[in-house]
C-alpha cells in the first residue's frame, strides 16, 4: 500500500475527486488504483473562508509500488507503515478470576482485553445497565428527581456515555487504532477510524456500550450491575477480597480499580483502608454556551452547511493559573450531571448528528494542591463538594443550575434573564451572580481570561453568551498511587486505572490506561 498525505479538497468534493487527486499525486491513471482507504480526514480553516477538507489515504495500485513512488517524485507519498496492537496472550490462568471494578472506558476495555485473553473477568458496576440508566437520567433532567446509583456519572459506560463521545487524544499510542476498531464493531460509525476528531454521540454510545458488554460476556466474562464495592479485605499487604454493597464478600487476588472521577465514597473507603492517595492538580469552572452558527462563522469565515459543526480549543496562560476550554460539544447541550443529593454539577453532551442550536464547552481554571483548602489528600474532592452545594442553594435547591450572561459576569452585576442565547441546561437555570457560587480563585481568572480568549475566537465573549455553573468534574482531584507494575504501592493485587485513579483524562486515554493495567495484571501472573 502507498500512503499519500495532504490531499486538500473543497468541502463539496466527491469520492471520485479524491481518487483522481490520489492518482495525480502518483502520476498514474485512476484505473490503476485498485483500492483506496481513508486513513485520516480533517478540516483546514487556516485560510478562511477558503476551507479545505484534508485527507491522508492508503491506495493499492497495479504495478510495483517502489517504482511508482520513484517515478512520481511526490514527497507526500511513501510506503504505508502502521503500528498494530494485538491483545497479548496470558501464560497462566489465575486460581481466582480477575475482577474489574467500574464499567466506564477504562474498566470496559480492561475487561475486554482480559476476556479476549481467556481470563473470564468479573465486572462490578455500581450503577445500572445502559437502558435503565438512560431512563433514570431522563427522569432527572425532566423532573429533578435524582437517582444516586444510576446517573450521568454512574452506570454502564461511565461518565463518557453522557458526553459528546469524543475519542481524540493527544496521546500517541498503538492501542488507539484497536480501540476505535472495537467501537466500530460495537456499532459506532466507521468514520471514527479516520476522522482527526472522532466522536460517537450519546445516542449511539448507549447502544455501543451494551454491545461491548455482550461481547465480553460471549468471551466468558460476567458483568454485575448495582454492585458497589464498599470495602477491601487485606492479608499481609495483599488483596484477598472485596465487600459488595456492604453485605457480600467476593474472594479475589487481582483487581483493576476503574471507579471514575466521581466515586467519592470509594475514595473514602480507600483512605480508611490505608491505601496511599495523593492530591493532584485538576480544574474547575463553568460551561459556556454560544449559538453554533456563531462558532461556525468564526471558525470557517462563513457558514457552510456542507461543513461539520465547528469546534474550538482555547487556552490562556495567566500569571498563576491557566484558563482553557475542554470537552467542547458542537451542536450540543449543557446537562445536569449530579451524582449526590443536594449538589449541582454540569457537563456537556451532544448527539451523533450534533444538530443542537447551541455549542458549549467547559471553561476551566487550573487548580493545584497548594490552592486546596487543606493538605488532606481528599481536599480537592471536599472543595468540589462545597462548590456544588453552594450551586444547589443558589439554584433554588431543586437541581436548577446557577447561570449568568457573559456581559453581566464581566460587568459584575447579576443576570435577571436570558438574552439572545437560550440556555439548554435541564431541569432549568436560575439567573444570578456566579461570584456567589464560585471562589474568587476561579472567577478572577475567568474575568481576566475571557476578553483575551475573544481575540482567538471572535464572539466568544458576546454579552448574551451563557455561563452555567459549576463544572467541577472535569477530572479527578485524587490520585491512587501506583508503582511501575501498575499496582497500588500500598496493596499488592490492586491495579488503579483510568480517570478515577488519576491517570487519564478522557474516554480514549482512560481506555488506553485500562488496557495497560490489564496487560500489567496478566504479566503479574
Amino acid at each position: 500500500m502507498i500512503r499519500i498525505r495532504e490531499i486538500a479538497l473543497p468541502p463539496e468534493h466527491s469520492v471520485v475527486q479524491l481518487s483522481f487527486e490520489a492518482a495525480q499525486a502518483l502520476r498514474i491513471s485512476t484505473s490503476k488504483i485498485r483500492r483506496l482507504s481513508i486513513v485520516k480526514r480533517s478540516v483546514d480553516a487556516r485560510k478562511k473562508p477558503d476551507v479545505k477538507i484534508v485527507y491522508t489515504v492508503d491506495v493499492a495500485v497495479d504495478g510495483n509500488e517502489n517504482k511508482i513512488l520513484k517515478q512520481c517524485g511526490c514527497k507526500r507519498a511513501s510506503i504505508a507503515a502502521g503500528k498494530y496492537y494485538k491483545v497479548p496472550k496470558c501464560g497462566k490462568e489465575p486460581s481466582l478470576r480477575p475482577v474489574v471494578v467500574g464499567f466506564g472506558p477504562a474498566g470496559m476495555f480492561a475487561a475486554l482485553v482480559l476476556a479476549i485473553a481467556g481470563l473470564r473477568p468479573l465486572v462490578l458496576e455500581r450503577g445500572g445497565d445502559a437502558q435503565t440508566r438512560h431512563q433514570k437520567v431522563q427522569q432527572f433532567w425532566d423532573t429533578g428527581k435524582l437517582d444516586t446509583r444510576s446517573n450521568v456519572q454512574f452506570g454502564e459506560g461511565g461518565a463518557g456515555t453522557f458526553s459528546d463521545g469524543k475519542l481524540n487524544t493527544g496521546v500517541n499510542n498503538p492501542r488507539i487504532g484497536w480501540i476505535l476498531e472495537q467501537f466500530v464493531k460495537a456499532g459506532a460509525r466507521e468514520d471514527i477510524l479516520f476522522d482527526a476528531k472522532p466522536h460517537v454521540g450519546t445516542d449511539v454510545l448507549l447502544q455501543v456500550v451494551q454491545n461491548l458488554r455482550q461481547r465480553i460476556i460471549s468471551l466468558g466474562g460476567e458483568v454485575r450491575f448495582n454492585a458497589q464495592v464498599t470495602g477491601f479485605s487485606v492479608k499481609d499487604g495483599k488483596l484477598t477480597g472485596l465487600q459488595i454493597n456492604g453485605a457480600e464478600e467476593i474472594a479475589c487476588e487481582k483487581v483493576i480499580l476503574a471507579i471514575g472521577h466521581s466515586a467519592r465514597d470509594t475514595f473514602l473507603h480507600l483512605q480508611q483502608a490505608g491505601i496511599p492517595l495523593e492530591a493532584k492538580p485538576f480544574a474547575m469552572g463553568v460551561r459556556i454556551e454560544h449559538p453554533q452558527r456563531v462558532i461556525d462563522e468564526s471558525q470557517y469565515g462563513a457558514y457552510n452547511p456542507v461543513l461539520p459543526p465547528a469546534d474550538y480549543k482555547l487556552v490562556k496562560h495567566l500569571d498563576e493559573e491557566t484558563v482553557y476550554t475542554f470537552c467542547m460539544c458542537p451542536g450540543g447541550y449543557v446537562v445536569a450531571a449530579a451524582s449526590e443529593e443536594g449538589r449541582v454539577v454540569t457537563n456537556g453532551m451532544s448527539y451523533a448528528d450534533r444538530e443542537g442550536e447551541n455549542a458549549n464547552a467547559a471553561l476551566l481554571v487550573t487548580l493545584n494542591p497548594k490552592d486546596f483548602p487543606s493538605e488532606d489528600p481528599l481536599a480537592g474532592m471536599y472543595w468540589q463538594q462545597q462548590i456544588e452545594e453552594a450551586a444547589f442553594r443558589v439554584g433554588g435547591s431543586n437541581y436548577c443550575a446557577p447561570a449568568q450572561r457573559v456581559g453581566d459576569f464581566l460587568a459584575g452585576r447579576p443576570s435577571t434573564g436570558a438574552g439572545t442565547v437560550q440556555p439548554t441546561y435541564r431541569p432549568g437555570v436560575t439567573w444570578c451572580d456566579l461570584h456567589t457560587v464560585l471562589p474568587e480563585k476561579i472567577t478572577g481568572a475567568l474575568k481576566e481570561a475571557l476578553p483575551q480568549l475573544d481575540r482567538n475566537l471572535k464572539g466568544f465573549t458576546d454579552a448574551d453568551s451563557v455561563l452555567t455553573a459549576p463544572e467541577t468534574r472535569s477530572s479527578s482531584p485524587v490520585r491512587i498511587v501506583r508503582d511501575e507494575s501498575k499496582q497500588s504501592v500500598g496493596l499488592c493485587g490492586l491495579f488503579p486505572a483510568g480517570e478515577g485513579a488519576g491517570y487519564a483524562g478522557g474516554i480514549m486515554s482512560a481506555a488506553i490506561d485500562g488496557i495497560v493495567c490489564a496487560e500489567a495484571l496478566m504479566e503479574s501472573l
